[in-house]
């Protein structure tokens, strides 16, 4: 799960500050969670998966399918 974050953070050329300021959080607390340092709340998965257009599932490695789900 930690390298998928990175990985779609990287992809789209944003950096960990961007990242950590969209989840209203520090640079410092965010990269933990890139890293596996810290487990990811169940609500900022939400929020990732949401801003990043894909799926918690994805995330989480229960799928690799990188569309979201349909609402």
């Amino acid at each position: 799960m930690y390298k998928r974050i990175r990985d779609l953070r990287e992809d789209r050329d944003l950096s960990q500050t961007e990242v950590a300021k969209f989840l209203n959080m520090s640079q410092t607390g965010y990269s933990k969670y890139e890293v596996g340092t810290n487990d990811i709340p169940t609500k900022i998965l939400i929020q990732l998966a949401r801003f990043y257009n894909t799926s918690v599932d994805y995330l989480l490695g229960i799928t690799d399918e990188i569309k979201p789900y349909k609402r």
